[in-house]
């Protein structure tokens, strides 16, 4: 069961010496938690209602360098505030830093105290209110894979991320002996998650050599991208704990799998007790809604892609025979396909996204899915028939945006994601995917040299 902490609870904690710190984070472009680690009486005593933090935080990269190309901010308007709100339905112990409790925060602009457009939680939360103007609740699930590294990140980043040591030698997929040589590590995510408040299903051993992967329970779109976000940051910290090191490179070498970050979605009654995907007379149990909702996907397939995939390096993911999908097909209990439909003719019936990469944002994935499968919804799309067979070797079929280029100029051109999500909102995330390509484009990389150093 999920744990309730309260705020009465964290103030008790306080009072009593438990808990000194709380952290204090909002969700940055890439995912990251960002913020503030306050002095526990501190926060109880006042800055619960709210903070601040610079804005150029949902202006950065990867590197957090200030780019230039913003409209919402810049070194010509100064870099102002932020004003940070604490979301305390978020707050949480965190088992396994010490004293720590945690909270995420709304980003609200320093003037109006509107939430900032393009802040990835308010990106997530307008889709979820659309559909809640419909009488419907989004769940939805995503399934983390990452590798496992007997190095830390320090030892790591010391050899250049070269000669790295996998926690395994061999492909692990569900191997229990394997595994159990990295409990160590596995076990204390899974039990700092479930204390946490993250209800964890399982781990397992992945279909490579050191990857692993977390599954925790469904939950309410916001809710589970919230969880989403310290999932990930709770993994990196408690391996760093152990002296071990996660990536959740959508794919760190050309001989491994990729990791990914399959999302299930379902459709429910705005009070959660009737699913809205499911009618037993029909075709494999799909209502008509989900039908809709699917083929609102596979419609805008491309168009949202890029929040799916919003790196370089996620487009190097999309391999035949690698369990990554090619093509932005849909398919019963396929694993070739892009879009996979499973538990069929069950009240547990939903669509699983094997599109999305670990490194993406789940806020801005999730959003972006539902805004494709709302306008499948609104505007009553047909949905094609299932693919069967390998899905790899389909030919005349949707395939999925090659590079992060043509996702960047989809995503821009969309008239569904700018009417969603609102033309200043797409215009950032544009500029933020030109901005990697612009970097990756003037980049050498160690293949270019070994390919023509001597033979140029």
């Amino acid at each position: 069961m999920t744990a309730t902490y309260t705020f009465d609870d964290l103030k008790r904690d306080v009072a009593d010496g438990r808990i000194d710190t709380v952290l204090a984070c909002l969700v940055d472009m890439q995912g990251r938690l960002m913020g503030k680690r306050f002095q526990a009486q501190f926060f109880v005593e006042g800055a619960y209602e709210e903070t601040h933090s610079c804005n150029y935080l949902l202006a950065t990269d990867m590197e957090m360098e200030t780019i230039s190309g913003y409209k919402a901010t810049s070194w010509e308007k100064g870099y102002g505030d932020y004003t940070m709100k604490p979301d305390l339905s978020t707050l949480r112990r965190i088992p396994w830093l010490e004293g720590t409790a945690l909270v995420l925060c709304d980003v609200l602009d320093h003037h109006t105290h509107e939430e900032v457009p393009h802040s990835p939680r308010a990106i997530l939360k307008k889709q979820v209110a659309r559909l809640e103007a419909m009488g419907m609740k989004a769940f939805m699930a995503t399934e983390l894979e990452f590798f496992l590294f007997d190095q830390t990140y320090e030892q790591a980043h010391a050899s250049g991320y070269r000669n790295l040591k996998l926690a395994s030698a061999y492909n692990e997929d569900y191997h229990i002996f394997q595994t159990s040589k990295e409990e160590e590590v596995m076990r204390a995510i899974r039990n700092g998650l479930q204390g946490a408040g993250i209800p964890v299903e399982n781990s397992k051993g992945e279909a490579s050599a050191g990857q692993e992967e977390i599954n925790v329970r469904y939950a309410d779109a916001l809710t589970m991208a919230d969880r989403h976000v310290i999932i990930k940051n709770g993994c990196k910290e408690i391996a760093w704990s152990k002296g071990k090191a996660i990536t959740f490179l959508a794919k760190w070498n050309y001989n491994a799998a990729g990791s990914s970050s399959h999302i299930h979605q379902s459709l429910w009654s705005d009070d959660g007790k009737t699913p809205l995907f499911f009618d037993k007379d029909a075709e494999h149990g799909m209502s008509e809604t989900m039908k809709h909702y699917v083929a609102g996907l596979l419609a805008h397939a491309g168009e949202i892609t890029y929040f799916l995939a919003p790196y370089i390096n996620s487009y190097k993911r999309f391999m035949a025979g690698t369990f990554a999908p090619t093509k932005a097909i849909w398919s019963k209990d396929n694993r070739t396909a892009g879009y996979r439909l499973c538990g069929d003719s069950t009240k547990g019936i939903r669509i699983e996204c094997r599109v999305s990469g670990s490194d993406l944002n789940p806020y801005l994935a999730m959003a972006a899915l539902l805004a494709a499968g709302i306008d499948g919804i609104e505007n009553r799309m047909e949905l094609e028939p299932a693919f069967e067979g390998d899905a790899y070797g389909g030919k005349d079929i949707r395939e999925i945006p090659h590079t992060l280029r043509d996702a960047t100029a989809l995503m821009s051109g969309s008239p569904m994601l700018r009417s969603a999500f609102g033309d200043d909102v797409i215009d950032h995330y544009t500029r933020a995917a030109q901005w990697e390509q612009e970097e990756y484009d003037r980049r050498i990389t160690d293949w270019e040299v070994a390919r023509g150093f001597e033979r140029a």
